[in-house]
């Protein structure tokens, strides 16, 4: 058994062992269905491991980063939920990784048609040919060559007209690289088979040590004339072109002429067995006994450190999404901070107490989410302000959670302001949170234009990749004209 196949079977059986011992781990209600056994897995490693080795696998910028997101809610479950889908996730890659893997070696290894004894098989005359690799050891030298296997043919309908227009084309697909067939100084296209056109082509050479049928130049002291008979057939119908080479004399180097002869030797032992069921590869060349084997591109062992890479990079990377969460929040409530603080100007110059202004807003929030509208932290952080204070928590206490939660200076410097107002009485509230309004206003703007030099910055490549296209435009038709 190959390697993959033992890794694949060996993260098998973990995995089903690991799952029949997660059996009785609770998963979470929004846990996708492909993500369950992996999430009962990943839930039961996390309650081993974090038994022996507490705190040894948590951040505490994480745990932070989780508290700010979800206020009130228990900073341990948080961060297990947390780590528990991070390697549900990784576990779950890993996984596909493997059996994608070893599907991949599989697929690889089911294009295998070489057998012992350098045996071939031969599909069925109705499918078409195949091309595989084959690796040459000879000594301590490798050759790799490709060669097409032809399926078995048999005998049908001639259609003259065909056989007509393919000879008439005939030389040009036989040139190849060469710029005609009088002045030959690279390799011809001899093919027994040409995209188009549904004939064999059979290819004699007069002079096979210079010429060989499958179109191979070997190395002439002076120019050569060679003559090529093709046989074309085409069911029960044949035709038979002679054609004259000129050949002009190559450099060809030692490996070069053996790979040549040997590929050679190939044409020549497949022609022999053309109507065989099984082509026997040469067993010998220049006295010296060869073996062949297969060359099968297999990627399954990268595509299975691909898996493992990509679950490593998921793992670290969640930690940096999760900040990016926080950071994003943080500008929302920002961006909102100046918008609350009117509203609170507006409501308390109507007469309205603070904490009926918070369930004011906190209830114009809901209704607006029930209609389909987005959600927003400025409010929810309002909306969570009174539920503490229903719940029976001080109205001082909710305003000190209020700003704590948000995090930001601003939203402390308020819910200091509004806790004042409720130790010392002070009657100027209206004024200071009128203050408060025009600084939070002059701080948007300067925010707003802040984001604005921002976004000129970013246009000025695109607007340089523009200026570009728009000079080529101008000046390409100016220097045709020239």
């Amino acid at each position: 058994m190959e390697q993959l196949y033992w890794i694949a079977l060996l993260t098998v059986v973990g995995f089903g062992i690991l799952l029949c011992l997660a059996r009785r781990e609770k998963v979470d209600t929004q846990t996708g269905s492909l993500l369950k056994p992996f999430y009962r897995m990943a839930m039961y490693l996390y309650k081993r491991m974090n038994g022996f080795f507490p705190g040894r696998f948590s951040s505490s910028q994480v745990e932070k980063d989780l508290l700010q997101l979800h206020p009130g809610e228990s900073g341990g479950y948080l961060k297990t939920m947390y780590y528990v889908k991070k390697a549900s996730i990784c576990m779950a890659v890993i996984f596909a990784g493997t059996l994608f893997g070893a599907a991949a070696k599989f697929s690889a290894e089911s294009g295998i048609v070489l057998q012992e004894g350098g045996i071939i098989v031969r599909d069925s005359y109705d499918k078409e040919s195949r091309e595989i690799g084959l690796a040459l050891d000879y000594g301590e030298k490798q050759m790799d060559f490709k060669v097409e296997v032809e399926p078995l043919m048999l005998s049908g309908e001639e259609a003259e007209t065909l056989l007509d227009e393919f000879v008439d084309r005939l030389p040009q697909y036989m040139a190849g690289k060469n710029e005609s067939l009088q002045k030959v100084i690279s390799d011809l296209s001899l093919a027994e088979k040409y995209d188009g056109f549904p004939v064999s082509v059979i290819w004699e050479s007069n002079k096979p040590g210079l010429l060989s049928s499958d179109g191979q130049v070997f190395s002439v002291e002076e120019p050569e004339e060679v003559t090529l008979t093709a046989y074309v057939s085409y069911g029960t119908s044949s035709r038979v072109k002679e054609f004259q080479v000129m050949l002009v004399p190559p450099e060809l180097s030692e490996e070069e002429l053996a790979y040549r002869e040997l590929e050679e030797l190939l044409t020549q032992s497949q022609g022999e067995s053309v109507r065989q069921e099984e082509w026997r590869l040469p067993e010998e060349w220049r006295g010296e006994s060869i073996a062949w084997r297969q060359v099968v591109e297999d990627n399954s062992l990268l595509l299975w450190a691909a898996a493992i890479a990509a679950s490593v990079m998921v793992f670290f990377f969640l930690d940096k999404d999760l900040h990016g969460q926080l950071v994003e929040r943080q500008k929302r409530l920002h961006r909102e901070y100046a918008e609350i603080v009117h509203k609170l100007v507006l409501y308390v110059g109507a007469g309205m107490t603070i904490r009926g202004t918070f369930q004011k807003l906190a209830g114009d929030y809901e209704a607006k989410c029930r209609e389909g509208g987005k959600s927003s932290p400025a409010y929810e952080e309002i909306l969570y302000t009174c539920r503490e204070l229903h719940s029976g928590v001080s109205e001082g206490l909710a305003y000190e959670h209020f700003g704590r939660r948000a995090g930001l200076q601003e939203y402390i410097r308020l819910s200091t302001l509004l806790t004042q107002n409720l130790k010392r009485g002070n009657s100027t509230l209206l004024e200071r949170l009128r203050e408060e309004a025009e600084k939070s206003a002059e701080e948007r703007l300067q925010q707003s234009k802040k984001l604005g030099e921002e976004a000129g910055t970013k246009l000025l490549v695109p607007m340089v990749l523009m200026l570009a296209v728009v000079m080529a435009v101008i000046m390409i038709p100016a220097m045709a004209n020239m």
